[in-house]
């Protein structure tokens, strides 16, 4: 009466396998979730921020520069542009980085 489960390959893992490492995933975020709500917001912030103060930099660098070097192109456009491009390029550097680390934080095995 007892079937064994079915192995269809050895690179491809069986329904159970997967849904013994979701539960495992899922069991091991409820542990490591101590941060919360306020922890998340905080990222958030943080994230917006990296993105904000470039582009606020270059706007204000851009401002000076056409009041100093009156002229046909606007430095304010170019340098707003190129401070949002730098922004969005550290927020992600910045996220792929923090998603690596936690992919990479070793799995805890005490069950």
């Amino acid at each position: 009466m007892s079937e064994e489960p079915k192995k269809t390959s050895k690179n491809e893992p069986t329904f159970v396998g997967q849904v013994g490492a979701k539960a495992a995933r899922k069991l091991k975020a409820r542990r490591n979730s101590t941060q919360g709500v306020w922890f998340g917001l905080g990222m958030m912030g943080l994230i917006g921020w990296s993105v904000a103060i470039p582009t606020l930099l270059g706007a204000a660098l851009g401002l000076w520069l056409d009041r100093r070097f009156p002229g046909g192109r606007s430095w304010t456009l170019a340098l707003l542009v190129a401070g949002l491009m730098i922004g969005c390029l550290n927020a992600w550097f910045w996220v792929s980085k923090e998603d690596k680390a936690m992919r990479d934080e070793p799995e805890d095995d005490d069950e």
